[in-house]
Formats: C-alpha cells, structure tokens, sequence
C-alpha cells in the first residue's frame, strides 16, 4: 500500500509499505481518506524528535485521520463496511490506574500511532482496536473529519481550564490549536479573547474565528495588550498554543492573580527557562497537557452542528504523492496556510 514516509529530518518520501494484516478480535481495517497535519508530526519533521522521542527512519507520520471500514474483525458489532469514521490515534490498555480513574490520555501502556511506537496514519490502511474509531455523519466530508482530533484535544484543555462565563482568555499561537482554543473559548463564554502571533492571516483568521484582540507579539507587548483589555488586571485563562520559553513566560506575564494556564504546545527542549517568581506572586495554576481524554464524540457533534468552523481552519489540502509540499508549506506558511490536510 501507498504511504508517506519521513526518511530523515524535513525529507518526505512516497513509499510503498507492507499490507496491514487482518483485523483480529475487536479490531476493525480502516482505509484512510485524510489526514491533518499537526505541530508535534511538524516537530518530527523539523527536528527528528518531539518531547524527547527521536524518530526512527523512515517513519510514517499521522495521527488526525478520518477513513471508512474497510472490514471488521471476529466480535466487532455496529460497524460495518463504508462506515465513516474518525481514529482515536491513542491505543490505551483500560487497565492501568489512570485508565481505570478516568484518565486515558495518562495510560501507562499507551501505544500511539505517528510516534517511535507505531507508524502513522499517512498510508492507505491501518488495522486499529473497534474502540478507537468513532462514527462520523454521512455528510461530513473528511477533511472536516480530521478536525476532530485536535478538537478534542482543545475540549481537554477547556476541562483543565476550568474557564468560566465572562472571564478573559489569552491565546498564544494562532496555528491550528490556537484557532481552535479561541473558537471554543467563544462557545463557553469567554467575556474577551486576546491572541497573539507574528503571521498576520493568522491572526485575521483569529478574529473570525471570534478573538476580540489580534496581538502581534514582534510589534507589541502581549503582557501591555491584555492589560489594556482588562484594566491591568490580567487574562483568567491562558492557553499557550505554541509551547516556546517566549510564549509561556509571555502567559506568565499576562496572567492575573489566581489565573489558570494549560501548556498544549510541546517545548522544542527539554528545559524551559520561566519565570518562576511571576507564578509565584499571583498563584497562577500551570497544567501541562497531554493529548485529548475521550472528548472525540463531542468533538463530532460540535463539528457536525458547525459550531466550529472546521471549513475556515482547513485552508489547504493536498495528494499524498505532494505530501512534502504539505509539509514544506506548513513549515514556512506559506500561502497563509491554516490548517493543511493530506487526502488519499
């Protein structure tokens, strides 16, 4: 089967690979139609490496897709073939102490699809467990589909955030997470939205998107522009998108007493200098976010009701023979790319 491979750091290879086997007990063939691009597939590409896991090559990437049943496996139920679907990229034993406590996104023995672990979802079929597909409507398209992934992820971080009606909320990063945490920001009644970048179609997509304030944080102060907002009190809830020192003590900075901040955007190292005594002051609240935690199915039924606009986030899709394009142009922004989607 067809497949796009990352052969060694920003090389992208079409590639032929081995044919999954058939799906065993309680596993389910998919054949993928699409798959989203994501920050951390662009660390790999970028860096060979994310949160410390250094690729091994080649590697297939990939883990937002959105595919059909291809076929089912003994004791699989409900599904059958051409049924529409979005894959859970994260396989969890449901037996260790944070899956039984309700906590899956912590499993101790998590195999995930687009790591070091297991390939990726850039290629033609992929044997996964029945419950790590979720039934997608008939009238939403793929790429829509693929939206889902990282919209639960967003979901997650709205749990850790505990944002309530009325409170201001700064975004940092409007690359797709970004956009995303300022639209589900509006829908939970964020009072105002401050979010920041340097690309500036990422930012008018922002205010689309329902940001009240677009900061370009190469011109201007973001700590000023939240102040200014909320008569130098500070923003409630900061969700940092983009995961840079920079960006994080900038949330630190603009954060008022008693402010919640959840990191999504993973460091390109290890250790990240911050300003420890900023967060000591007001008693702000830091939770560093691991993936999403079984908010996939409300993720479709907000994107099939279009309370997010996945058509306005989805802004360029691609072959799978022009996947290093994908790549190359999200790597650059090129176009004002958004969100970019490979399909198959």
């Amino acid at each position: 089967m067809k497949s796009l491979q990352l052969v060694a750091a920003r090389v992208l290879e079409p590639r032929d690979t081995p044919d999954p086997p058939d799906p065993g007990p309680g596993e389910v063939l998919v054949r993928i139609r699409a798959v989203g691009i994501c920050g951390s597939d662009m660390h790999h590409y970028l860096e060979g490496s994310v949160a410390g896991t250094v690729a091994q090559f080649p590697a297939i990437l990939g883990h937002e897709p959105a595919g059909e049943i291809a076929g089912v496996g003994p004791g699989v139920e409900n599904l059958k073939t051409g049924t529409r679907v979005a894959v859970e990229p994260a396989i969890t034993c449901r037996k260790c102490e944070p899956c039984l406590s309700g906590h899956q996104n912590r499993c101790e023995n998590s195999i995930f699809l687009g790591g070091s672990q297991q390939p990726g979802l850039l290629r033609e079929y992929a044997v996964v467990p029945r419950r790590n597909v979720a039934v997608i409507p008939d009238d939403m398209d793929f790429p829509t589909a693929t939206v889902a992934e990282p919209l639960a992820v967003l979901l997650h971080s709205l749990d850790l955030a505990k944002l309530q009606l009325g409170e201001t909320v700064l975004v940092l990063g409007a690359g797709p997470i970004g956009l995303l945490a300022v639209a589900v920001s509006k829908l939970a009644g964020a009072g105002s939205i401050v979010v920041t970048d340097q690309i500036p179609e990422r930012l008018a997509l922002a205010k689309k998107m329902g940001a009240d304030v677009a900061v370009n944080f190469s011109q201007e102060s973001v700590a000023d522009a939240v102040r200014d907002v909320t008569g130098g009190k500070g923003a409630h809830v900061i969700f940092d998108a983009a995961g840079k020192p920079e960006s994080i003590n900038d949330g630190l900075e603009s954060a008022r007493a008693g402010a919640r901040m959840v990191v999504i955007g993973i460091p390109s190292q290890q250790q990240v200098p911050v300003n420890f005594w900023r967060g000591l002051e007001r008693e702000i609240t830091i939770h560093v976010q691991k993936r999403s935690n079984g908010n996939d199915h409300l993720a479709i039924e907000m994107l099939h009701r279009k309370l997010i606009d996945a058509s306005a986030l989805v802004s360029h899709r691609f072959p799978l023979e022009d996947g290093a394009k994908a790549f190359q142009a999200v790597a650059h922004y090129s176009d004002g790319v958004a969100k970019a989607v490979i399909e198959l």
